[in-house]
């Protein structure tokens, strides 16, 4: 178990979701969804994206945010966001971790980008025509720099 946790906060598109949960289940993640959700679980592209991967997802659902905050706690939380003032290579990743994404086409909550003002981090987008990249996309970047750090925290190599 990599003790990576991926949160999704309302999400819209059933492919990103798939997606994220087939990367999930290829890192031993765990995939929490906020509702509400813009798709069925058992959406067929959720199920597409994930192939037969799906079935071995561990998948947590939750009816709201205050929901998933009080049955997870205070754990460590990173909110990946275009907003955030540090990058994700600033941050050290440690087991247990939540990396928290907005929806595809709104982002967090408003009162998000306040309230978790301190634990907001980008990925590094230094092209000039692009503000941000797709959801599932992010996810992978975020995961797998959460990965290295933890399961190889002196920099030597994986499976390679």
């Amino acid at each position: 178990m990599t003790n990576i946790n991926v949160v999704l906060v309302e999400p819209e598109i059933p492919h990103n979701t798939g997606a994220i949960g087939r990367l999930c289940v290829g890192l031993d993640a765990t995939l929490h969804l906020i509702r509400p959700l813009g798709f069925h679980i058992d959406d067929v592209d959720v199920k597409r994206a994930g192939l037969d991967y799906w079935e071995h997802l561990d998948l947590q659902v939750y009816e709201s945010w205050e929901s998933f905050s009080m049955q997870t706690g205070h754990n460590v939380r990173l909110y990946l966001s275009t907003r955030g003032e540090r990058t994700i290579f600033d941050v050290s990743f440690q087991p247990g971790v939540y990396l928290v994404f907005g929806s595809e086409t709104r982002g967090f909550p408003t009162s998000f980008y306040q309230d978790y003002r301190e634990q907001l981090v980008r990925i590094p987008m230094p092209g000039q025509h692009a503000r941000s990249m797709n959801l599932a996309n992010a996810a992978s970047v975020a995961m797998y720099e959460a990965y290295r750090q933890i399961e190889f925290p002196d920099g030597e190599g994986g499976d390679g």
